[in-house]
């Protein structure tokens, strides 16, 4: 079998009805872009019956994979685990509930497909088109700002769940990164940059989806994740 040229992963944990839309809707997407892709569901743990509706689709989809772990490991780590397995050369990854367009993925394939190391979607860009809570809106641009502020960062946004990699260059950034849950996502784009990696923002479409998983401790955890991320690479010096 030919490698694929594009991986997809989608992260879930109990989010059956969200992947009754996102699933076939991403083999189309990703069937405009390319004949040659896996789809793979890192499922963490769930109780709610998407690791046997994610096996139904695969009997009938070569291109639909699923890696189920029995015990929750942790957004972070379930990621790190499904590109580390992935066999595309371009991968890539997206939340379940679709949030941002789904019209945005040709552009974030063909921005690696150019020579980034990273593409990645931007809710909070100059063109940038998102409809949230202005209590949420606050709390992003308030993070975000403390990201660039702490750690150096140049983008803009850097939890925006919709981000693609060349997998060789990636691969060698995985074991540095800590986090296993929210802070993932940012983490690895600090890392990369802090690695010489190019990376690449470009405005999206998002609308927040409904049923989010993200929880006030998470907030918190972000906060303490900054100052922890600080510590390790301006005092331990790893």
């Amino acid at each position: 079998m030919t490698a694929p040229e594009i991986t997809a992963i989608i992260p879930v944990f109990n989010d059956k009805r969200s992947l009754e839309i996102a699933i076939p809707q991403s083999v189309e997407t990703l069937s405009l872009i390319t004949g040659e892709f896996e789809l793979i569901i890192a499922e963490d743990g769930s109780i709610d019956g998407s690791a046997d509706l994610v096996r139904r689709y695969e009997e009938q989809d070569s291109h639909i994979r699923l890696l189920h772990s029995d015990q929750r490991l942790g957004r972070g780590k379930a990621l790190n685990r499904a590109i580390s397995e992935s066999l595309g050369k371009i991968v890539c990854y997206y939340d379940v509930d679709l949030a941002t367009d789904m019209r945005h993925l040709p552009e974030l394939i063909r921005t690696i497909r150019e020579g980034a190391d990273i593409a990645t979607g931007s809710r909070l860009m100059p063109g940038s088109d998102i409809i949230r809570t202005g209590g949420r809106e606050i709390a992003s641009r308030s993070y975000n700002f403390l990201v660039r502020l702490f750690l150096g960062s140049r983008l803009f946004d850097h939890q925006c769940g919709f981000k693609a990699f060349n997998k060789e260059h990636i691969v060698r950034l995985l074991p540095s990164i800590r986090s296993n849950h929210w802070f993932w996502d940012t983490e690895l784009l600090i890392r990369a940059q802090r690695h010489g990696c190019i990376v690449r923002e470009f405005p999206v479409r998002w609308r927040a989806g409904k049923g989010t998983t993200v929880k006030l401790n998470d907030i918190f955890e972000m906060g303490s994740s900054i100052l922890r991320l600080w510590w390790q690479i301006h005092v331990s010096k790893n």
